[in-house]
């Protein structure tokens, strides 16, 4: 476990520093420092004054050696557009409300994946089978943000059960996630299927039948848990896809997440807000599929970690 850990820290490292240095390259390749200041009308004593507090009058390789300092001791520095805010307190107010509309996501795409797929397992061929496997294929193929606009329309207009956007209360977060949660639920759905028709089938299976267990305690407890490991593989990726995907609900629903400052300071050039948001995304897809990696020997023992 501990070689396994300190491995996966190293790699963690290689590939951070990776990331970081091809996006910091792209981002002043694409908009130089020189392009920057020319889009504000901005007299040239202040232009100068700027060019000296964010390092643009520096060579962009001493900026990149500096800024990876700073990044290395947690502190990627001041927004090129806020200059009242540092990065640091631009995440510190969006990553917990995207955090939270991720969580919230996560959870009914497993809900709805995970008895969706068992349902359709143990009702092969039927009706509602057929049905779930066709929603499941209409949620894979729809995009979110599609998806979105169908149910503002169905549910904030139509109905009027959800409000059309905001933040501030639970109810807010409710119509987003289910929208963010739908093209996993689709995955984890299919994924479950498939993993307790090969599991039902097994000898064991048969075995807790035949010894008078009762179904659901067949189902729940021994079935689903060996079916659940093709799920878990995909839960590590869909973890961080959840996250990443919220970009463009969050600016559709009006959230101020992560994702809603990560589009504002794309649009707007602001290459340290920009820089920061990629890294913390890398870190959550690394540290994700880490996880589950390590939570394969939790749920089958025969699983060992790879040396």
């Amino acid at each position: 476990m501990i070689y396994f850990l300190a491995k996966r820290l190293m790699w963690l490292v290689i590939t951070l520093w990776v990331v970081f240095t091809i996006s910091f390259f792209l981002m002043w390749t694409v908009s130089p420092e020189g392009a920057l200041l020319s889009e504000r009308q901005l007299p040239e004593a202040i232009k100068r004054n700027l060019e000296e507090y964010y390092d643009l009058d520096k060579p962009l390789g001493t900026r990149y050696v500096k800024t990876m300092g700073n990044y290395l001791v947690l502190n990627p520095g001041p927004s090129m557009k806020l200059i009242d805010k540092s990065v640091f307190e631009i995440i510190a107010e969006g990553l917990p409300i995207s955090i939270s509309l991720g969580l919230l996501g996560l959870s009914f795409a497993m809900l709805i994946g995970f008895s969706t797929g068992i349902i359709s397992a143990l009702r092969r061929q039927s009706v509602i089978d057929v049905t779930f496997r066709m929603i499941a294929t209409l949620g894979i193929a729809i995009p979110n943000f599609v998806l979105a606009g169908f149910a503002i329309i169905i549910f904030v207009f139509g109905l009027n059960l959800f409000p059309a956007a905001g933040w501030g209360r639970p109810i807010n977060l409710v119509l987003p996630s289910l929208c963010l949660a739908a093209p996993f639920a689709a995955y984890i759905s299919r994924l479950t299927r498939t993993g307790m028709l090969e599991v039902l089938g097994q000898d064991y299976i048969r075995t807790a039948y035949a010894k008078g267990l009762m179904p659901a305690t067949v189902v729940l407890k021994h079935a689903f848990r060996g079916a659940i490991l093709p799920v878990v593989s995909f839960l590590g990726p869909a973890t961080a896809g959840i996250l990443t995907g919220s970009l463009v609900l969050e600016r559709i629903f009006f959230i101020p997440g992560l994702g809603s400052h990560f589009i504002e300071a794309v649009q707007q050039k602001d290459h340290p807000v920009s820089l920061a948001v990629v890294m913390i995304y890398t870190f959550l897809l690394f540290s994700m599929n880490t996880l589950v990696d390590l939570s394969y020997g939790l749920i089958d023992p025969r699983v060992k970690l790879d040396k």
